[in-house]
């Protein structure tokens, strides 16, 4: 067959994995608009690049495999992790078990080869080449050859996503992770094409197409395998075609003698004969879903294109970029780490840590203040906290010769279990920091969050607010509970005030989310969402600037939905707001009830009154909201429902009105006020400090 002029390989993300057989995957052959849409057609480069290949496809044909001599090749790999906070940030385990299965299918160590068809078991091909992530940066300094770069360009997969970060393509193979490769599984650019491309050259791979751990599946785990062999100039079984499964796929090839000329599969059909010989289904370079092989012939070729200077594939495994990279010999301890599985716990849980310390540890100590046990040398150690606080977590590792130590400081929040006693009610008046005090604050991309603001409250001066921008979009940010003691609830009602506009009407659908548990935080479920497009917008329209609410622009939410599996001892509750870019939200007046109070007339509807501070302490006023004139009568009661004060009975003007509060002898606690009206009784809470 004719060389493959130019060639851009992917895996089409039709299927959900290799061994399910749903729909074939294609490949973008002959298609530049990933690298270079504007020179896609340009007949100048696909000149140049036909005569890369056919350059290369020459030495290919002249290459002497007997000069190889047995060696194996190294290539060091960097994986580039672009993500958005989201599951396609993957571990650094299933990026090296991605290395493992690479090195076992390109050294003929896959425990499947021997399962092929017999007629190809004496052709299975020992390719001879080992892939390791890189220990040495650009720069020569310690990586673990993962690097994490934060992007919405996830979702882009093209070069604008790969211009984020590239490490030079002739001293790494660059493999981009990523949550979309342009509805592919993967692809990547023969040596050919690649010459022209540098920063272009490797191999974008979906986050579940990677590895056989994790987001991924053993079933597609092998994307990664068919990629590398077109990186190093393999095509595909059929030869250039864009799809498999074509009549005229006979009439090429793919310039490898030992496989069988074929139209392509889509299915694992093992005793196909679709160009008059029996195909090779089970080879990498097909779609069939079962592939376990390549050939010698295939080997060879890679080999030659390894040896050859077309995209710079001969310097990658040369012994001074080994040691440039740091993939030869025993790289040195150059960083204490460690990861857990949590960080904000309630009293009596656990939590298990892991020393990722790199490279080469031999002995590790860790230290856990307030934990049992105290000390460590396990690489994963589980401890348990039984007690409420913040603490400290130290691990300090050798290899020998080199000792390094880490300290993080306020690294496990241990919350109290049970939990502080409800009613519960927030005002943000008595704070000027959310950290620290009975919140905590999530916020993935570090920038903008729920904050502690006094530009705009709906009772008092303060409330919580998140600054949100256009650039914001996507970000997720939550501002989550202390731990509450519900155990002995009849009810959980969580009330709150919220603010919000849009800047654009027909894109801004940001959301405000309250989720709960029943587990600490462990896990957790959502009871409302507000929408931007929707209820959630208190502005009645489009605020293009800094959106301030007036009074009046204020929405009131009740959430009762929460059902008894919630009456436990470590009950928490979560604002969560995803951002599609619109305008700022603010959140004030928080309450929690859980508690049986007596009264039966508990917030039905929008409430008419507000107190103010609440939290009070000293003083405090109602304001009333009345549509018309007329009688009023309002009471003053304890949670029980008993009366311990009439603020008011008689004639009141419709209208805003406010009235001080006789709060000066009440001791600290939860009160309910009372409103009666036109045969209406309503009912709010506040609480003295």
């Amino acid at each position: 067959m004719k060389p493959v002029f130019p060639v851009i390989l992917a895996l089409a993300l039709t299927s959900p994995a290799f061994t399910q057989q749903v729909a074939p995957f294609t490949c973008h052959n002959n298609d530049l608009r990933l690298l270079d849409p504007a020179r896609a057609n340009d007949p100048e480069l696909l000149a140049r690049i036909a005569a890369a290949d056919a350059a290369l496809e020459a030495e290919t044909a002249s290459f002497d495999a007997a000069s190889r001599g047995g060696s194996t090749y190294t290539i060091p790999v960097v994986f580039h992790i672009i993500h958005n906070n989201g599951i396609e940030n993957i571990s650094d385990a299933q990026v090296e078990d991605a290395i493992r299965i690479l090195n076992e299918d390109f050294n003929k160590l896959n425990a499947d080869w021997d399962n092929v068809r017999p007629e190809f078991l004496n052709i299975v091909g020992d390719v001879g080449v080992n892939f390791a992530l890189a220990t040495k940066d650009p720069q020569g300094n310690c990586t673990r050859g993962i690097t994490r770069t934060v992007s919405a360009l996830t979702d882009d997969g093209t070069q604008d996503m790969k211009d984020l970060i590239q490490w030079p393509r002739n001293k790494y193979l660059n493999v981009w992770t990523c949550a979309y490769a342009d509805g592919a599984a993967g692809y990547t650019y023969t040596p050919g094409t690649a010459n022209f491309f540098s920063s272009g050259d490797g191999i974008v791979l979906l986050h579940n197409y990677t590895g056989a751990i994790g987001t991924s599946s053993p079933g597609r785990s092998r994307a990664l395998t068919h990629e590398v062999g077109h990186w190093i100039n393999l095509s595909h079984t059929w030869g250039s075609s864009n799809e498999p499964g074509i009549a005229t796929n006979c009439n090429g090839d793919d310039n490898v003698s030992d496989t069988p000329n074929t139209i392509g599969w889509t299915s694992c059909n093992l005793s196909g004969t679709t160009c008059g010989s029996l195909d090779n289904v089970e080879n990498y370079m097909d779609y069939s879903y079962c592939s376990k092989m390549f050939t010698n012939g295939q080997a060879t070729r890679m080999i030659a294109a390894l040896n050859s200077s077309t995209a710079q594939r001969n310097q990658l495994w040369t012994p001074s970029n080994l040691s440039a990279t740091g993939v030869s010999g025993s790289p040195p301890l150059c960083a204490a780490e460690f990861t857990s599985n949590s960080t904000d716990i309630c009293a009596g849980s656990t939590v298990q840590f892991t020393d990722v310390s790199y490279h080469g540890v031999t002995s590790r100590t860790w230290t856990f203040p307030g934990g049992t046990p105290a000390t460590s040398t396990d690489p994963t150690p589980t401890v348990t906290y039984n007690t409420a606080g913040t603490y400290p977590v130290t691990l300090s590792v050798s290899d020998g010769s080199t000792n390094l130590s880490t300290t993080s400081n306020n690294y496990v929040t241990v919350l109290a279990n049970p939990g502080a006693a409800a009613p519960f009610a927030e005002g943000f008046e008595g704070i000027t920091t959310l950290n620290g005090t009975v919140w905590t604050v999530d916020n993935p991309e570090n920038n903008n969050t729920f904050a502690w603001t006094n530009a705009a409250a709906y009772s008092g001066s303060n409330s919580v607010r998140v600054v949100n921008t256009t650039g914001m979009a996507d970000q997720i940010d939550r501002l989550i509970s202390d731990t509450y003691d519900m155990s002995d609830a009849d009810q959980i009602e969580i009330t709150f005030r919220y603010a919000y506009a849009q800047r654009n009407a027909s894109t801004n659908d940001d959301r405000l989310r309250l989720y709960v548990s029943n587990n600490c935080g462990a896990t957790w479920s959502m009871r409302r969402q507000l929408r931007g497009s929707t209820d959630l917008n208190t502005a009645g329209g489009v605020v293009t600037s800094s959106f301030v609410p007036t009074q009046d622009q204020w929405g009131y939410a009740e959430v009762n939905n929460i059902s008894s599996t919630y009456y436990v001892s470590d009950f928490r509750f979560m604002f969560e707001f995803l951002s599609y870019g619109g305008n700022n939200v603010y959140v004030d007046d928080i309450n929690l009830n859980g508690t049986s109070v007596g009264v039966e007339e508990l917030l039905r509807g929008n409430t008419s009154m507000v107190v103010v501070p609440n939290p009070a302490s000293g003083s405090a006023q109602v304001v009333l909201d009345l549509a018309s004139s007329g009688p009023v009568s309002l009471e003053l009661l304890d949670v029980a429902g008993r009366t311990l004060d009439v603020v008011h009975s008689g004639y009141m003007a419709g209208g805003m009105q406010r009235i001080d509060l006789p709060i000066t002898d009440l001791r600290s606690g939860m009160y309910l006020l009372r409103l009666q009206r036109n045969d209406r009784s309503e009912v709010v809470r506040f609480t003295v400090q």
